[in-house]
């Protein structure tokens, strides 16, 4: 009997809980999953900071930031995505995973998302914000803004911003500072610290 082919629409969580565990994502545009070493790269620089935190994971794509999040202690992620296709596999994942309690998918734009924000029944900030949007789009500078400008962002908040290299960091408040900033291939990826 022949094997299958391993889809190339999977990707492994790296450490903590759920180290290990496969998950799959859908092909959906501009959905380019953060490469291993970048992610060890990020979760290595939020060792102090991820556990019992409460995370927002804005255009979550394949999950690999939220479940990697969850796997290493993060009390809740919220995962935010247009994609339908997209969303209904995060789900999937999610109970794979069984993390339902400490995950909350939400199919919506980003900036609708931000937009309604207040209006939601939300009981803390985000302490973690992974903010990694299609390259093509050009939403960076937008969607920043609009989380400076909201409440849903603690004192001391981490945001990871990830971008194409040849874009620049997005122009930032006083009380932001970049405090990790990295490349790697095609891709720079910065950790900024927002006090409120």
């Amino acid at each position: 009997m022949a094997r299958r082919p391993a889809s190339s629409n999977t990707l492994r969580l790296i450490a903590g809980k759920l180290g290990g565990r496969k998950i799959r994502f859908p092909d959906a545009r501009g959905l380019r999953p953060t490469a291993d070493r970048t992610r060890e790269t990020l979760f290595n620089w939020l060792s102090n900071d991820i556990a019992g935190s409460h995370c927002l994971d804005l255009f979550a794509g394949s999950g690999a930031l939220g479940f990697e999040a969850v796997s290493r202690g993060a009390n809740h992620v919220t995962m935010v995505d247009a994609s339908g296709n997209v969303t209904r596999q995060l789900q999937e994942n999610s109970q794979l995973l069984n993390v339902n309690d400490r995950v909350t998918i939400v199919a919506r734009k980003a900036t609708a998302y931000l937009s309604g924000y207040e209006q939601s029944a939300h009981d803390r900030p985000f302490d973690i914000v992974f903010l990694d949007p299609p390259f093509a789009d050009d939403l960076l500078q937008k969607v920043l803004d609009m989380l400076f400008s909201g409440h849903c962002l603690a004192h001391g908040t981490k945001i990871y911003v990830e971008r194409d290299i040849r874009q620049e960091l997005p122009v930032l408040p006083k009380n932001c500072e970049v405090k990790r900033d990295k490349k790697a291939g095609q891709v720079a990826f910065s950790l900024l610290e927002y006090n409120r």
